[in-house]
């Protein structure tokens, strides 16, 4: 696998080789993160671009943004590096459309830390990579990591699209929720994905513990589960040890462990269940993920619950995760799921 993995284009080398005009497409952190990878791989941007409905004559890194029209009139044709992301519908329609026209790479820039996917991380990976492609319990998991690794590597937006499945699949497939679960959500954001798991057990369950370390998502939380009854919230984070750590405190999502910020408690999950038997655990933990399961050792031996984890945040999270997991508890079968996300975000482990 890894032989074909370095046989394929590497998107960095595409950009760099491009005889054709190299145009970022999006801005914020996104476009920063390429624009710094730019710089190591000295890859030169043209301009910048916008959908049309955001373009209000604002600059970015020097650039006036532009709509797709005037850099059509201006270059005729370019290459175009995707900054952003987005499961929207009709966003991702407007990624696909321009793509027809002008040839469209998403450059490898992790969700969360600076490390590349490049040469150099497959060779210091290569080992570890082949041996978690033996560990997945079926073929559509082989494949998500086939497709979602030779994403990394070439940027080419169609790999993802013959890997694409919804939700409903893993949970009725593999997950499989019963109406007696003990549900552990570990950052639980505003409660929308205890809404999820509400609606794939009926509203019948044992328990619900739900961690949220950002003060505002909290108290959204706290709003959102006001008549949820067997609910139990706790303003904390999800790692590897009971500590004070700081985060960004950004909105949404996007709350996560930084060199500076707000000090947000962080606790092991066998601590927070101090022995109760948890059934099924969904964590998406911004970056956290691998300290996260360091810190459920005990519950995994114990009580083996059913696992959602993000795969994404980081690029060696797609391997580094199912390998531990599978050390923490040889007996689980693991899964890999690509939910609809441009680029291979939303891409999750399930295991049972």
């Amino acid at each position: 696998m890894i032989d074909h993995l370095k046989s394929l284009p590497c998107v960095w080398d595409s950009l760099k080789n491009s005889e054709k005009p190299v145009v970022l497409y999006g801005m914020g952190d996104g476009a920063d993160k390429v624009l710094r990878a730019f710089e190591k791989f000295n890859i030169k941007a043209s301009a910048v671009m916008a959908s049309d409905g955001f373009v209000r004559g604002q600059s970015f890194h020097g650039f006036r943004v532009k709509k797709l029209g005037e850099l059509e009139a201006e270059y005729g044709d370019f290459t175009i590096a995707l900054c952003f992301a987005s499961q929207l519908p009709e966003v991702m329609d407007t990624i696909r459309s321009v793509a027809k026209k002008h040839e469209t790479l998403v450059p490898s820039v992790p969700v969360f830390g600076d490390v590349l996917f490049d040469d150099e991380f497959i060779g210091k990976y290569a080992e570890d990579m082949e041996h978690a492609y033996t560990l997945f319990a079926d073929e559509q998991s082989k494949a998500v990591y086939k497709n979602t690794l030779s994403f990394y590597r070439t940027g080419q937006i169609p790999l993802l699209d013959g890997i694409t499945t919804d939700k409903d699949e893993a949970f009725n497939s593999i997950l499989k929720l019963g109406d007696n679960e003990v549900y552990v959500d570990l950052g639980a954001y505003n409660g929308d994905t205890i809404d999820e798991f509400l609606g794939f057990v009926n509203g019948s369950y044992r328990k619900i513990i739900a961690l949220e370390p950002n003060a505002k998502n909290f108290e959204k939380l706290k709003a959102h589960c006001a008549d949820i009854p067997k609910t139990e919230l706790w303003q904390l984070g999800a790692y590897s040890r009971n500590t004070i750590l700081e985060f960004n405190n950004k909105a949404g999502r996007n709350s996560a462990i930084a060199d500076s910020g707000v000090k947000t408690r962080v606790v092991t999950v066998d601590s927070i269940l101090c022995g109760t038997a948890a059934t099924y655990i969904k964590a998406d933990v911004e970056g956290a993920d691998f300290d996260t399961l360091l810190g459920m050792k005990k519950t995994l031996k114990s009580c083996k619950p059913k696992l959602n984890f993000s795969a994404y945040h980081r690029f060696e999270d797609i391997f580094k995760l199912p390998l531990l997991i599978k050390k923490l508890n040889p007996d689980y079968k693991i899964y890999l799921r690509h939910h609809p996300y441009i680029p291979a975000w939303d891409t999750n482990l399930y295991c049972v």
